[in-house]
């Protein structure tokens, strides 16, 4: 028996209201990130670097530290190490995270290439510069910078494959934890507040398209 538009709406109306709370909840969150960039978010910003606690306020490390990911009638959760400890000797960024590249040009980092640290890192200086951005800048990235402390077989071939176009690379799939997602807004830096460290060639500026 097919059940009358009234009967059904009464079975279904509590599901259909909390459907609808959650996918409320999720569009807020997602608009929160997907929003459009405004003019100003990259433009060059100031070089100083602020301290753990000037980015303590910051949107990112607020939501970060009031998310609970473990749980706290654990009788072992006071064993694990806080952040603000594990890094009180590297300088912050403005979102409040550790700032890993300006530690490892102070010096306060010596990544080692193998466990015995005797094998030196292979530097690749060679930028690339991504122009399928839509109306943002030109993405450049700095091999320079992530060879310092990673090997190639990090990022090739997968999830890159070291082949110029090859691999479509969209912030959604980033914002989900795929591509460069695997390490920024994890371990490396924030990318939804730090457009402008990815962004950073206006258009018309860059070389040949990559």
């Amino acid at each position: 028996m097919v059940p009358t538009l009234p009967r059904l709406f009464r079975t279904k109306l509590p599901w259909l209201l909390a459907a609808a709370a959650a996918m409320a909840l999720v569009s807020i969150e997602a608009t929160a990130f997907l929003r459009a960039t405004p003019k100003n978010a990259t433009a060059p910003v100031e070089t100083q670097t602020p301290s753990a606690e000037a980015g303590s306020d910051h949107q990112a490390r607020r939501t970060i530290d009031h998310n609970s990911f473990y749980d706290p009638a654990n009788p072992d959760a006071a064993r694990l190490q806080r952040i603000d400890e594990a890094t009180k000797a590297i300088p912050y960024d403005a979102t409040g995270f550790p700032d890993w590249m300006r530690a490892l040009k102070e010096g306060r980092i010596t990544p080692r290439s193998d466990l015995s640290g005797k094998a030196q890192m292979e530097v690749l200086d060679l930028d690339i510069i991504m122009k399928n951005t839509k109306e943002m800048p030109h993405v450049r990235f700095p091999h320079r910078s992530h060879t310092l402390w990673l090997a190639c077989s990090n990022c090739h071939p997968a999830p890159f494959k070291p082949v110029a176009g090859s691999t479509e690379i969209r912030m959604a799939d980033i914002f989900r934890g795929n591509y460069c997602g695997m390490c920024h807004d994890r371990v490396a830096f924030i990318t939804f507040f730090s457009c402008h460290r990815c962004h950073s060639v206006p258009q018309g500026a860059a070389p040949g398209a990559r």
